[in-house]
């Protein structure tokens, strides 16, 4: 199951369509960035546990009420709570308004809303201890900017876990403008 998920993401991740945003402002190394208003579908569950991501596999490829295939697209959202993570795709923007619902248990379609958002890179395989540093690097920077923080951190990822060199993965963070 695991190599699936392997093979799974590095078919998948390369060369796709990525979320739209608009960066707005660079600061040393972080971006101001205006996301619009996008597709998106989700699932929360157990950490360390593939469950998330062939939930939302599952839907793209066709578990959903039109048995329709929808392209993967970057970047893949996760949010890490207490004792789950959510875990969302962007769906292609050709899904504006609505998007096929889907068949499997707990799988939601949601419209995101729009922000503003900082933003941080960094680069090689993500993990807690980097997702730490970097959220703590950006929240010292936004306090600095004197902007107000809306929401938790949101961490993205560009890549299969197939790609060796110039991985893609951001923290982003709510803030208002």
């Amino acid at each position: 199951m695991i190599r699936l998920f392997f093979i799974v993401i590095s078919l998948f991740m390369q060369s796709y369509e990525t979320q739209p945003y608009e960066v707005v402002e660079t600061i040393n190394d972080i971006e101001i960035r205006y996301y619009p208003s996008v597709m998106m579908v989700k699932v929360e569950g157990p950490y360390a546990n593939n469950r998330n991501f062939n939930a939302l596999f599952r839907y793209i490829s066709g578990e959903n009420e039109e048995s329709e295939k929808i392209a993967m697209t970057t970047p893949v959202h996760m949010q890490n709570n207490k004792t789950t993570q959510e875990m969302a795709f962007v769906l292609p923007a050709k899904y504006t308004d609505t998007a096929p619902q889907p068949s499997g248990e707990g799988v939601e379609v949601f419209q995101s809303k729009a922000g503003y958002f900082a933003a941080i890179r960094y680069g090689g395989y993500s993990n807690q201890s980097k997702q730490e540093q970097y959220t703590n690097l950006l929240i010292t920077q936004i306090g600095f900017l004197e902007k107000k923080i809306l929401g938790t951190p949101v961490f993205l990822s560009y890549d299969s876990p197939y790609k060796f060199y110039n991985r893609r993965n951001e923290v982003l963070i709510e803030i208002e403008i």
